[in-house]
């Protein structure tokens, strides 16, 4: 990762954003990282997109599949991707809440009406057929003349913002956990193939110690004390065998491949040697990081609602425009025009239309008093979100240079196991060389190859947990989210 300017841009950015949140009165938050790390300087320069697929780093196809199939099948990354989508439509029908609100009303009936009894007067009708239909559209459009409708829109994007960095958060943590489960089940793979040598060695001992006692030239207890190590090499290559089928099968669920056999996950029995400590500065924790991320949205949709408890003591205008459409139809009087005074039932049709206008003024009084203390527990509701937002920056902090320490304690720890191992192996060849000259017997051959698998498994344990300890720092540093390059999770942002 690169140091210097890009750094002090990102810093300055997050600052400038804190600052934009607090304009509502909040507190600024203390910001405050040292220049760097309290750890041994890293060698390797990571550019953003490095970082955001850092697994691509080891060269390992087969992590590079299953990190693939983890983003496109796992249930974790779809539920998340539900999630954003929830997100996305809540903030929009949110926003949707802020702008004019109307309703469209109508009726028709139809109605019709007999006379019970006598028969009615020709001139006077009753009953008949009478019909009515309405139509209305009234409006109802606050006023936003002191920004409050603005502000509850920016608090809408500020929470949907946090929803999405706490999604990329959740994509991050499933390609470390999916990497970090993939080494572990190399590092089972390897401990396998070393018990299964153990186990020959140990059955080559019990052979010579048999041997031995029956030509008489050793006790019968040597040959007992083999077998009982036989049986236990035997019992801890039964118990890594079905614990690298656990791995394998939580790896295949991690994935989103659940159902398929665990032979369609091979796991090779060797591991890399890990990747050199990139260089990093504690400032581009504050861009890097979504968690970071997620805490400095949320302080900011909490200090906008601050601001809005704060307006809910204003009066509100609401203008209040409608329009209508009546028609009704019912037995009524015709007048004739040829013989005057001349009078017949007739049907009458009536059509109106209308137009209105009004203004509708809400100004709290006796609530005044429960408005004030609502904005004061808002306020320390965004004082707290303040306190998480430095919290996630000191705790982002601690797990970075905790992981970059620990990395670099592994590769000092490798130098030495690697040395440890070459001279064990090298002692390994000298006895076999003895052994085939006739110098030493087998059994002095066969332990010196004991004690090199030793060493070696060993190295090779530490070389397991050095891969897993990068897999920490790439996480810890804000690396697995598409910070770099956007993905299909951050193609919705929120302005």
């Amino acid at each position: 990762m690169k140091s210097g300017q890009p750094a002090k841009a990102s810093i300055a950015l997050a600052a400038a954003l804190a600052l934009c949140a607090c304009s509502t009165g909040a507190r600024k938050p203390d910001l405050a990282l040292p220049a760097a790390y309290e750890a041994p300087p890293g060698t390797a320069i990571l550019a953003p997109e490095a970082l955001d697929t850092w697994w691509t780093i080891f060269g390992d196809p087969e992590l590079d599949g299953l990190e693939r199939d983890a983003l496109r099948l796992s249930p974790d990354a779809r539920t998340q991707e539900a999630r954003l989508v929830e997100a996305g439509a809540t903030r929009a029908s949110g926003v949707w809440q802020t702008y004019p609100t109307g309703d469209i009303t109508g009726s028709a009936s139809k109605k019709h009406t007999s006379p019970i009894g006598a028969p009615p007067s020709s001139l006077v009708p009753v009953g008949g057929v009478s019909e009515s239909d309405v139509a209305d559209f009234k409006v109802s459009w606050e006023l936003d003349f002191l920004g409050g409708l603005a502000t509850q829109r920016h608090a809408l994007a500020a929470d949907y913002a946090a929803t999405r960095f706490n999604v990329e958060g959740a994509r991050a943590t499933l390609v470390a956990n999916v990497a970090d489960s993939y080494f572990q089940a190399r590092g089972l793979a390897i401990q396998l193939a070393d018990a299964d040598v153990s186990v020959k060695i140990e059955s080559e001992l019990l052979g010579i110690a048999d041997t031995k006692a029956s030509l008489g030239l050793g006790p019968t207890s040597d040959a007992d004390r083999i077998a009982g190590q036989l049986d236990q090499a035997k019992s801890q290559a039964e118990s890594l065998a079905a614990q690298l089928h656990v791995a394998q099968r939580e790896l295949l669920i991690l994935v989103g491949r659940g159902i398929e056999p665990v032979e369609d996950l091979p796991v090779s029995a060797d591991v890399p040697d890990p990747p050199p400590v990139p260089r990093a500065v504690p400032g581009e924790l504050l861009a890097r990081r979504p968690d970071v991320r997620e805490a400095d949205w949320r302080m900011r949709a909490a200090a906008l609602r601050t601001k809005l408890a704060k307006e809910q003591i204003f009066p509100n205008l609401v203008l209040q425009p409608a329009a209508g459409l009546a028609r009704t139809v019912a037995p009524g009087i015709g007048v004739a025009s040829i013989v005057p005074l001349l009078l017949f039932p007739q049907q009458q049709t009536t059509a109106t239309s209308y137009w209105s206008y009004g203004v509708g003024l809400d100004q709290p009084v006796l609530d005044i008093p429960r408005l004030l203390q609502d904005a004061k527990a808002q306020g320390a509701r965004t004082e707290q979100a303040v306190i998480a937002y430095e919290k996630a920056v000191q705790s982002a902090y601690g797990d970075a240079e905790d992981a970059l320490v620990s990395l670099a304690a592994d590769e000092q720890r490798l130098v030495v196991l690697n040395d440890g191992e070459v001279r064990a192996h090298r002692a390994y060849e000298a006895a076999k060389l003895g052994y085939q000259a006739g110098v030493d017997d087998l059994t002095t051959a066969l332990t010196a190859e004991q004690d090199w698998r030793t060493d070696r498994a060993a190295l090779t344990a530490e070389r397991v947990q050095a891969l897993r300890r990068a897999v920490q720092v790439y996480n810890a540093l804000g690396g697995g989210w598409g910070y770099g390059a956007p993905g299909p999770a951050q193609a919705r942002r929120a302005p």
